[in-house]
């Protein structure tokens, strides 16, 4: 009998041994041999919510050029010998669908972490849930101000490119010098990402002589912004802001040779893609359109020759054969992927919380970002690039004026 009940305690302690490593891997424990769910020894599981369908979904080779990114850095050993698998699922831009998204990453395919899910609307709508889940929704595809502007209040979320305020400031400064009293109309998306860079031009323009003398919203849902372009013509204003995504852009610019109204165009940095936008509007009639950017153009001759453009071209045609290597949506792709991996290199543990410690300290710089535009971040600082240049388009090109614009 003392045999069978030493037997029956061996056994028990045993089972609560099993038990008590199975929950260290679960919780981010950082004791030898434990991490957190969707990384080991050789894989890092990410994934990602895109629009490649829906009203946005020119913006669907984002998630094309990251993954082709991530099979480049693969086929050279990963990330400290880790490959990363990246799951993309389709939202068509809905938040309800994107929210439906990271859950099942989440709770079912077991990712470590989110990364680059795109959309204003859809990241709001995920990030509370994630924060609680304690899962990294990293290098959101948004310039809202919101995702960097409490990182106490949520931790694990950050975005990666200039923030609409910060773009916003630009334009203001770009017209307080070259159209000082300038009348401006705005044509904006009726959600937060609309607003957000909206509120922070009129904002900007505050003191100034620019005045914002009419403004008018779409739905994503709308067949069309023809009505509304009308309106913002009738008020006489010589400067159009044009806070839009693609489909609308293309309809902003082609709309504006139908109707008798020639001010200065301004177009949201989201939309300034030649490929996708400038060239279904018509090249001629996007002459002389202003935007801002922060990473390399594909077309822009000087770059032929850039180490960094050359790696880009060259494995997004070995990884991505039908992705198109001049579109710039390409490029951020890339970018963007090649900064999560830097994070990726610089965790110190395999867990969650080890990765938003290397997300949050962070001074790197990203070959495809334009010279002196580097990435920066710091536990109290939740916007990882700041700075841009102002371009303007020439009817074949966009072309880099001035210098690169600090926005701190």
């Amino acid at each position: 009998m003392r045999r069978t009940h030493r037997s029956w305690v061996l056994a028990l302690l045993a089972v609560l041994a099993l038990v008590a490593t199975a929950c260290g891997r679960g919780g981010g424990e950082t004791k030898a041999g434990t991490s957190d769910p969707g990384i080991t020894a050789t894989t890092i599981k990410l994934g990602g919510s895109y629009p490649f369908s829906g009203p946005a979904s020119a913006y669907g080779t984002i998630g094309v050029s990251a993954k082709a990114y991530f099979d480049w850095l693969n086929a050279k050993g990963g990330v400290n010998g880790r490959k990363i698998e990246f799951t993309t699922l389709d939202d068509g831009y809905e938040p309800a669908r994107a929210l439906q998204n990271a859950k099942r990453l989440v709770e079912q395919d077991k990712v470590f972490a989110l990364f680059n899910t795109l959309g204003t609307a859809n990241n709001l709508t995920t990030w509370d849930y994630l924060n609680q889940q304690k899962v990294p929704q990293v290098y959101v595809a948004t310039g809202a101000s919101e995702f960097g502007a409490d990182p106490a209040k949520h931790p694990f979320t950050i975005g990666w490119q200039p923030d609409y305020v910060a773009e916003a400031r630009v334009y203001a400064a770009y017209l307080a010098r070259e159209k000082p009293n300038a009348k401006v109309a705005v044509l904006y998306q009726n959600d937060a990402f609309g607003k957000d860079l909206l509120d922070g031009f009129k904002s900007a323009v505050q003191g100034s002589g620019t005045q914002v003398v009419a403004a008018e919203s779409y739905e994503v849902t709308d067949p069309s912004v023809a009505s509304q372009l009308s309106k913002l013509a009738s008020s006489n204003a010589d400067v159009f802001l044009d806070i839009t995504t693609p489909k609308f852009a293309a309809q902003a610019i082609h709309g504006l040779t139908q109707i008798d109204w020639k001010p200065l165009h301004i177009l949201n940095n989201v939309s300034a893609s030649k490929t996708l936008v400038l060239q279904p509007a018509g090249l001629a009639a996007s002459k002389g359109i202003v935007s801002v950017s922060y990473f390399k153009d594909p077309e822009d001759p000087r770059w032929a020759s850039d180490p960094a453009m050359q790696e880009y071209k060259a494995g997004l045609r070995q990884y991505a054969p039908s992705a198109n290597v001049n579109e710039p949506f390409n490029v951020y792709g890339w970018a963007v992927a090649s900064t999560m991996a830097k994070a990726l290199g610089q965790m110190k543990q395999p867990t969650r919380a080890a990765l938003m410690d290397a997300v949050r300290n962070m001074k790197i710089e990203i070959p495809l970002l334009l010279p002196g535009i580097s990435v920066q971040t710091s536990p109290t600082d939740g916007y990882p690039i700041q700075d841009m240049q102002v371009m303007r388009f020439d009817g074949q090109h966009w072309q880099l004026l001035g210098n690169v614009i600090q926005t701190q």
